[in-house]
Parts: structure tokens; C-alpha cells; sequence
């Protein structure tokens, strides 16, 4: 063919009906709809998107014009990058100083650390070490209910610094997500905000680029809510607080300029993303209701990337997790991200687990070229229908929790803990029952893993009376302080705040208790017929078994049961898991099964759900059918417990 007819040659227009046949040819028989997914939104993701797909309001939505859903600046990040904002773990404010030196000399952009009572034990250690970066980077705290204390510090630092750049980035709490955590808010409501909007009008006057208003998403998202509903969340405690603030005496304009966003950043990638463009969206139509400019209408938006998906048990499938959604963040258009390190589960982040998740930010910056597109994700027939779709969702939602009187209320009525609540019971099952895979966890878990069980630390945001006697005396305002901390007594019920792994790790180390005493962790696989004939299910249950730290044992190729009775006999197991295809499930039937159970006292499963006989199965001492369906969990503690039970008898 000549290059004057292929420049001729035009292709027929594929359109959504060609895709459907050639999927369904390709499907054998199966229904399109088996390919379509249900998320926890209640949003069914379809497995193409065309143009037909695209909102009609696209059409001249451009980056940095309102809704601001596709970013708040015109260029993206060309305009300003986001900064790396990791939050550093310390014990004192002397090493606090020494990694906050190395993070920010190795690529980190803004100063952000966890904020602890700790920190005043020392105040004028503390601000030496803040005063020491001269206000030359922004700063990323969430400084809870030691906001008072930490903003006179920085308040004297910026000052000692002498520099006449002015501090800037955000020193923020959300007094509603504090309480959703304790149960309540430190003193009664209206004098809680008269006296925090005091503080704030203080703050502004001495800090003007600080923003000191924080709405904070990451305790719902930790609970296991839904982007729905953390969006509706956000947006609801938004306009609580704003109220709060107009309602002592505040400009609509500043008050606005004091706020940011903050959201965890979940592994649902595409829906991750569409999450912080629909924030952005929903915030922009909620201060135009208010009556606030254009300008003041931008979210500015702080993102982390998930706990709630971390796992302590093969922690470096945690580094692409983190990855993933700090991918999914900056698609998403945030200012300021923390990557947490991949131990951090474990409550052993070092010098090293920090550096790379300070490193997958420079390689989004830097090698995946992020910060030289204006919205990457714009345009997309995908992200904008998903960001369409959460925005109609979430906008029903927050006019949901607004009929119940606002997201205070909501809160101290419990209806909001209980919507929360039903999310994370659906989440959980899906991975009870490996509908859901975490890697390293309830799939392919590394039973070689040498990990020791970390010291539990609930969360607690109110700090005792007798804590801060050590602080008071050392900073200023300390009657600010003091009134801020009385002891919270719990008016609702805290969110419960979790990680979806923690179930199978407190069986893996309960498994690692009974090797300590001496038990070994051992179910028995009796093994049907030939290897190709009972691989598959020997295969499933060994990895069932390893997510819960048991070790399977398997039997040479058993053909009779008199084999089967040897195997049972010599193996150090009280629990055995018969491992077949269908056809010798027939063969043998029950029958293997009443014999093991009538001259052993064991415990017996069966692999896979039989085609027929399954009375006779469980008459014969079938405890349980295995398979795909199972609840993982809990026949996996029901297995442990047995072995301890039959410890604690031989001891």
C-alpha cells in the first residue's frame, strides 16, 4: 500500500455496542454485567467509559476556575508543587531537630512532626529548634488540642528567628474530629468555640499566613467509612465550623482563609483520586451558598496515605500501597502529602523506612514527571463520571446529616458511628472471607516473617490535668492551656478507630505465642489420589492455613484409608483437612471420614464443598467444608484455639 492511500484509509468509528459483542464472545457465555464492580459507595464501576460518559458541565472547565474540581491553580503544580510534608517520630525535641535537619536536607519541603506533650517539656529547647529554620519552609501540623501551646511557641520562634519571610503552611485542629475520637469536646460546646475563636483571632494577628482551621476526615476513613462519607464528613464539619467562627464575630473572607482540608488516601486508586477532586467541587458550591467570592472559594487540601490499609506482617508490600496512594493524592491535587513509612504499623520507623517514603514522593516529582501537568486525571471519561457520581452521592449525604442537625450532632446522637459502623462490617467480611486480598496477610502470608507483636497505644487526645502540670509554667498563655484540657468524661460513643488487617494479625500472633510454649502451629492435609488431583485444594488450604500462622503438613499420596490412618498416626496434628478432587471425594465418601473420627479423636475438615453426600459428610465428623466462601477468620481462630486448648490439657 502506497503512503498516499494509507494517508486515504479511514477506520470505522468503534462504538459501545461493537465492545459489548466482542466481549460477550469473549465472555463464553458468561453476562456483561459480570463485569461491572460494586464499590462501598454504593457506585457500580462499569468496565469501559466512553465519551458518552462525560458530564455535559465539562465542556470549558478549565484547571484553577471555579468549581476548582480540576485544581486550584491554572497550571497545577507548575504554579507551586505540593510540598512533601512526612511527619517525623521523635522522643525528644533533640532529635526532633536532628531528623527534621536530615528529612529537610534529603528532599523533604515542609516542617511537619507529630505534636506531643512531650514537646514543652523543654519550651525553650523547643523553640530554638523551630526558630532555627527561619520560616524558610511551610509547616504541616495537626497540633489536636495542643494547638493553644504549640502556636505560642511558634509564635515566639517566629519572632526570635528574626527573617523577614512571615510563617506559613497550617498549625491546625478539628475540635469535631477530636471529639469523634474521645467522645466528646473538652468543655461544653459554646464555650469551647468562644474561647477557641479567641485563641484563632490571637493566632491571626500574630501569624497571618498560618492557617489554624483544620477539617479532618482521617479518623472517619481509619473507622473504615466510605469516600461518600467522608466527603459528606468533610463538608458537614466545614460548615459547622465556619458557622462557628461567623458566629464570633468573624469576617467570612479570613475565616475562610484559615481553613484546610485534610483526607487520608485509601487504595482505591481511581476512586482515591475522584475523592479530592469531588472535595474540591463540593466545598467550592457550599462557600458560594455562603456568599464568598471566587478566590475564597479553593480548597486548600493535606492528604496522608492510608493506615487503615497498612499491615505489620510482610510491611514492605507496604511501600507500593503507600506508593499507590500517594499516586493517587497527587492525581487527586493536593498541597501538602505525608507517605508514611512502611513499618510504621509495627512502631518501628527508622532513619531508613523514612527515607523511602520520602523518596516516593521525589520519584512522583521527579521521574513520573507529576508536577509538570496541570490535572493529570482531567478529561478522563473514567475519573470525571466517578467524580460526577461521588458529588451527587455525597451532596445527599451531607443534606442528610444536616436534617440530623449538623455533624455534631450527628455525632452525639451516634447515627453517624452506626452509618460508619455498617461500612466497615461489610469491609471486614470481604476480608474475612478473601473476597478481598491483602498480600502477605489473608493471601500468600510469609509464615518466615520474624516480627515481634508491637505495644498497643490507643489513641488519646485528652491529656490529663496531671500531664500538663509538667507544661504549664514553661509556655505561654497558660490559662488558655489549662482550660483546654480538662479531663474529657465521654458524652457518645468514640469512633473505633482499626486497621483491616489486625484480625489475622492477632492470630498470627497468637500462632507465635503457642511456638513460644512449645505447640506447634500444625494442621495435617490429607491428600487424596494423585498430586494433580489434589494440588488445588492442597494448595488453597496451605494458604489459608498461613494466614492465620498455621503450618500445613502434608501426606505422601493417600489411595486407602488404612494410608490415611498411617499419616494420622505418625503426624504431631489434632486437625486434619481432607484435600481431594470431586471423584475421590465419591470414591472414598464418608466413609474415610467415619473411620479416621472413630479411631481418632481429632478434629476433621473437608477441602472444597462435595458435589453430593454432604449430610453424610457431617454426620461422619465433617466440622466444616472449606472453600472460597469460607470465613476465614473464624475458622482460623477456631483452629488456634483448639491447639491451645490442648496445650493448656498436656501442661
Amino acid at each position: 500500500m502506497t503512503i498516499e492511500k494509507m494517508k486515504a484509509t479511514s477506520f470505522k468509528d468503534a462504538t459501545f455496542e461493537d465492545w459489548q459483542a466482542k466481549a460477550a464472545a469473549s465472555l463464553k457465555g458468561k453476562p456483561i454485567d459480570s463485569l461491572y464492580t460494586n464499590t462501598y459507595e454504593d457506585i457500580t464501576l462499569k468496565p469501559l467509559y466512553t465519551k458518552g460518559d462525560l458530564p455535559d458541565e465539562l465542556s470549558g472547565d478549565l484547571p484553577g476556575q471555579p468549581d476548582y474540581k480540576r485544581g486550584i491553580q491554572s497550571l497545577g503544580y507548575q504554579s507551586e508543587s505540593w510540598h512533601i510534608a512526612n511527619r517525623v517520630f521523635y522522643s525528644d525535641v533533640e532529635e526532633l531537630k536532628e531528623k527534621l535537619d536530615n528529612a529537610l536536607s534529603k528532599g523533604q519541603t515542609a516542617i511537619s512532626f507529630d505534636v506531643k506533650p512531650e514537646l514543652f517539656y523543654d519550651n525553650r529547647a523547643l523553640v530554638s529548634c523551630l526558630s532555627s529554620y527561619k520560616n524558610k519552609y511551610p509547616l504541616s501540623l495537626d497540633a489536636g488540642l495542643l494547638q493553644t501551646p504549640l502556636l505560642a511557641a511558634l509564635t515566639t520562634a517566629s519572632k526570635v528567628a528574626g527573617s523577614e519571610e512571615k510563617l506559613s503552611g497550617f498549625v491546625a485542629v478539628d475540635p469535631v474530629a477530636e471529639a469523634s475520637m474521645i467522645g466528646g469536646l473538652p468543655t461544653e460546646e459554646k464555650e469551647f468555640f468562644t474561647k477557641w475563636s479567641k485563641v484563632l483571632e490571637e493566632a491571626a494577628d500574630q501569624l497571618p499566613e498560618v492557617k489554624t482551621v483544620l477539617i479532618n476526615t482521617v479518623p472517619y476513613h481509619n473507622s473504615g467509612a466510605n469516600a461518600v462519607q467522608e466527603l459528606a464528613i468533610a463538608i458537614s464539619t466545614g460548615v459547622y465550623l465556619l458557622q462557628k467562627l461567623l458566629d464570633n464575630g468573624w469576617e467570612l473572607k479570613k475565616a475562610l482563609s484559615k481553613i484546610v482540608f485534610h483526607f487520608a488516601v485509601g487504595s482505591n486508586f481511581f476512586m482515591e483520586t475522584a475523592k479530592l477532586r469531588t472535595a474540591r467541587l463540593l466545598w467550592s458550591k457550599t462557600t458560594e451558598a455562603f456568599g464568598a467570592e471566587d478566590e475564597d472559594r479553593k480548597m486548600v487540601l493535606s492528604a496522608e496515605t492510608s493506615k487503615f490499609t497498612k499491615t505489620i506482617f510482610d510491611p514492605y508490600v507496604n511501600m507500593l500501597r503507600a506508593g499507590n496512594e500517594a499516586f493517587a493524592a497527587v492525581l487527586g491535587g493536593i498541597q501538602y502529602l505525608h507517605t508514611g513509612s512502611f513499618d510504621e504499623p509495627a512502631g518501628s520507623a527508622n532513619l531508613f523506612s523514612e527515607r523511602v517514603a520520602r523518596n516516593t514522593q521525589l520519584v512522583l516529582k521527579s521521574e513520573a514527571h507529576l508536577e509538570k501537568v496541570a490535572d493529570p486525571a482531567g478529561g478522563s471519561w473514567y475519573v470525571e463520571s466517578l467524580t460526577k457520581e461521588l458529588a451527587e452521592k455525597s451532596w445527599e449525604l451531607f443534606l442528610e446529616v444536616d436534617r440530623k442537625g449538623g455533624i455534631y450532632e450527628a455525632l452525639k446522637s451516634g447515627w453517624l458511628q452506626e452509618q460508619i459502623a455498617q461500612t466497615a462490617e461489610v469491609r471486614e467480611q470481604d476480608i474475612f472471607t478473601r473476597k478481598k486480598s491483602m498480600i502477605g496477610t489473608n493471601v500468600y502470608a510469609n509464615l518466615s516473617d520474624d516480627i515481634s507483636e508491637p505495644v498497643v497505644q490507643e489513641i488519646q487526645r485528652d491529656y490529663m490535668i496531671d500531664s500538663l502540670d509538667a507544661i504549664i509554667g514553661k509556655i505561654e498563655s497558660e490559662s488558655s492551656l489549662k482550660d483546654s484540657f480538662k479531663e474529657v468524661k465521654p458524652s457518645f460513643t468514640p469512633l473505633k478507630l482499626k486497621r483491616l488487617a489486625e484480625p489475622y494479625e492477632e492470630l498470627r500472633f497468637k500462632a507465635m505465642k503457642l511456638e513460644k510454649k512449645g505447640v506447634d502451629p500444625i494442621v495435617g492435609l490429607i491428600c487424596l489420589g494423585e498430586l494433580k488431583k489434589h494440588k488445588a485444594r492442597a494448595d488453597f488450604i496451605s494458604g489459608l492455613l498461613s494466614a492465620g500462622g498455621i503450618h500445613a503438613e502434608r501426606s505422601s499420596e493417600v489411595d486407602t484409608i488404612s494410608a490415611a490412618i498411617q499419616f494420622i498416626n505418625s503426624s504431631n496434628a489434632r486437625q486434619f483437612v481432607i484435600c481431594g478432587d470431586q471423584s475421590a471425594y465419591n470414591s472414598f465418601g464418608p466413609v474415610l471420614a467415619q473411620e479416621i473420627t472413630r479411631e481418632h479423636d481429632v478434629k476433621l475438615y473437608l477441602a472444597g464443598i462435595p458435589d453430593e453426600k454432604q449430610s453424610e459428610w457431617k454426620i461422619s465428623g465433617i466440622i466444616e467444608f472449606l472453600h472460597v466462601r469460607s470465613n476465614a477468620v473464624q475458622t482460623l481462630s477456631a483452629m488456634l484455639q483448639e491447639m491451645e486448648v490442648g496445650a493448656n490439657a498436656k501442661a
